[in-house]
């Protein structure tokens, strides 16, 4: 449960970094900077959603239409769509720690039926472990969109 309280305060956090962002810096990509702030929040939001879908099998992402846009390795300058609004991921990212605690509730420490790997060096056995990781992420894409605030400000 720990975790999922972990999950809110980095939600709030992540939310808190966007009040201040204006609608003219959402699709800007400053020099040295490999996506913009909307890229990151519909990373934060579908990486959530695959995150669940991995450890979840049943579970069924919501949006899965933007997670072409946002998978790792993505950047807008090779969108062909028009991706959502700000609107749209802000209300996205909003209603989504509700959503995942009620999937996850009672389920945090079931063991995976096969372990989740980062890379060569990171496993991840339980719902639990995998959930913490998507913790950490979003706040790594957090800490991202301040910075790109405060350079295109």
């Amino acid at each position: 449960m720990e975790t999922l309280n972990q999950l809110k305060f980095t939600r709030m956090y992540t939310q808190g970094r966007l009040q201040p962002v204006q609608d003219e810096q959402w699709d800007f990509q400053p020099e040295g900077f490999s996506n913009t702030i909307r890229w990151n929040v519909g990373h934060i939001f579908t990486s959530m959603e695959s995150f669940i879908q991995n450890v979840i099998p049943s579970y069924e992402p919501v949006h899965p239409e933007w997670i072409p846009l946002f998978k790792g390795g993505t950047k807008p300058a090779d969108w062909t769509v028009e991706p959502p609004t700000k609107e749209e991921l802000l209300a996205a990212l909003a209603n989504q720690p509700t959503r995942v605690m009620e999937v996850l509730a009672g389920k945090m420490d079931q063991k995976l039926p096969e372990a989740m790997n980062i890379g060569k060096f990171h496993e991840m056995a339980t719902i639990e472990a995998v959930m913490q990781f998507a913790v950490w992420h979003e706040g790594i894409h957090a800490g991202i969109i301040f910075a790109l605030n405060k350079v295109t400000a």
